[in-house]
């Protein structure tokens, strides 16, 4: 009934304007938007230019009185700024939008479109858009003028160190600075033997690096002051602070001989077992029974024990059998099958040894893997001695080997890539220092391949100099772990293109 019913058409009144006589919509003022823009002018008296003090070392610009606010071009932070600088002349008038015009990022000026209200004649509201020029002057922060005057002028430094023969670890910590930008602060960052060193132009943003490194590896730290310079006249103190930061010596894969209390306090786990994970927890798995437990900083530098082996001194067997004994386990996010294996060192096949391995998901009949000599290796271990009795496994297997199957793609690109910190490195060492760290680089590139757990917290990025077709070469059918494009994030550039839009690139 409702659909049928007569409606009467509604029209909209129109009434003319009162200076130039056309028809409109009916408003406060009786005028047209023209003529009352012709009659009333809401920017007037509201700055057009403004000049901002812009700091060309660290992109920086003056909030005054003395706060300096970092911010990219035509970024959400730089319009932020560029409004509250306007703070006095928008109480007369409300802003209803904000927007950067572009100009010639060498120009020195910056152009913010702003569209405002104002209530005008008779309760009339009218919009109107002005344009808003700043003129940048290169002014340096204070934090710069001290670091172009004595580039060596640091306040805090942090000396990060771990007492091992190899920087798997630094590998790994590098990326999750640069990945949660933890050294943003840094002057200047310097790599030293079994360490790095953080140096910065503050003392907060040392001690916040030193509580971010707590939270992503198990550390102890301790740190000290140096009287620099003291004024009498105002009572101020110059210091320099020094923290030193230690790494647990504990790393991925080691194997380690649990002192008796830790093994009591930990369920009598082990006495031998595997480190699986580190952050800032350490992840102890036994291969024979799969127990796993997990060792917090606290804990472990109470006992401070030392690995019984390390990832150096891996040895490659050849497994011949595999017989499963156990079904499949899944421990702290990993699986793992409990196998007996008939296994030889690939250097000397003089010897079997039969011994239970957990990984028989992964291994079978023909593969190598690596792992530790037990049966030929010299252990003079303070807490191996303690356990009286205790018969030592001939070997046990850490981890699949692959190392055949890549003398195939030796020397090829990899699709993928890591940044890295700008670190000065001491170039004194010689030859072979370099040639060692390259070695643990490809090594730790590996490891990443291999291990979808150990790239979960890190960025990898998309090598724009890898040639896909490349890919089908390569690709002879065999399992060789690789990282899944999906995974990989574009490395994006800024190119200014011709039409002038910037837009971007890998």
């Amino acid at each position: 009934m409702a659909s049928n019913m007569f409606v009467v058409p509604q029209t909209r009144g129109t009434v003319l304007c009162c200076k130039c006589g056309i028809s409109m919509a009916p408003n406060p003022a009786n005028m047209c938007v023209t003529c009352l823009r012709s009659e009333v002018d809401i920017t007037e008296g509201l700055r057009k230019h403004v000049t901002i003090m812009h700091c060309p070392e660290c992109d920086s610009y003056l909030q005054p009185p003395r706060t300096w606010i970092k911010a990219q071009l035509e970024s959400k932070e730089l319009l932020t700024f560029c409004v509250k600088r306007l703070e006095t002349d928008l109480k007369k008038v409300r802003l209803v939008n904000a927007e950067f015009i572009w100009t010639e990022p060498h120009s020195k000026r910056l152009k913010v479109k702003l569209k405002v209200q104002k209530e005008v004649l008779n309760g009339a509201i009218l919009e109107q858009s002005y344009v808003v020029e700043y003129v940048q002057q290169d002014h340096m922060c204070e934090s710069c003028t001290r670091i172009q005057a004595n580039p060596d002028q640091w306040v805090a430094s942090v000396q990060l160190r771990q007492r091992v023969t190899h920087r798997r670890t630094f590998f790994y910590l590098e990326q999750l600075i640069l990945k949660h930008d933890a050294a943003a602060h840094a002057i200047k960052i310097k790599q030293m033997d079994q360490g790095i060193d953080f140096f910065f132009a503050n003392r907060s943003h040392a001690v916040k690096f030193v509580e971010f490194l707590g939270k992503v590896s198990p550390t102890k730290s301790r740190h000290d002051k140096q009287l620099v310079s003291h004024d009498p006249k105002n009572n101020s103190y110059n210091y320099k602070y020094t923290f030193s930061v230690e790494i647990s010596p504990i790393c991925r894969e080691d194997l380690i001989c649990l002192p008796p209390r830790v093994a009591t306090s930990l369920g009598n786990l082990g006495p031998l077992v595997i480190c699986t994970k580190v952050t800032n927890n350490i992840a102890l798995l036994d291969p024979l029974t799969l127990r796993q437990c997990f060792l917090d900083t606290e804990q472990y530098w109470r006992h401070s024990f030392k690995s019984l082996l390390g990832s150096r001194q891996l040895v490659e067997y050849d497994v011949f059998n595999i017989e499963v004994v156990s079904p499949e386990y899944n421990v702290g996010g990993s699986k793992y099958v409990i196998a007996d294996a008939e296994v030889a060192r690939v250097s000397d096949y003089g010897k079997l040894f039969y011994i239970r391995t957990h990984l028989g998901h992964i291994l079978k009949p023909g593969d190598r893997a690596l792992g530790y000599d037990l049966y030929g290796a010299n252990s003079n271990d303070i807490e191996l001695d303690k356990y009286k009795g205790l018969v030592l496994p001939e070997a046990i297997l850490i981890k699949k080997s692959y190392e055949e199957k890549r003398q195939k793609k030796r020397g090829k690109p990899r699709p993928w890539k890591l940044k890295s910190l700008d670190m000065e490195v001491d170039e004194s060492r010689g030859r072979a220092n370099e040639q060692k760290m390259d070695s643990e680089y490809e090594e730790f590139l590996r490891d990443l391949e291999e291990n979808p757990e150990l790239r979960f917290n890190l960025s990898l990025y998309r090598n724009k100099d890898y040639q896909p077709s490349e890919m089908v070469s390569v690709s002879d059918g065999d399992d060789l772990p690789s990282v899944p494009l999906e995974e990989l994030l574009a490395d994006l550039e800024l190119s200014e293109q011709e039409d002038g839009e910037d837009s971007m690139r890998e």
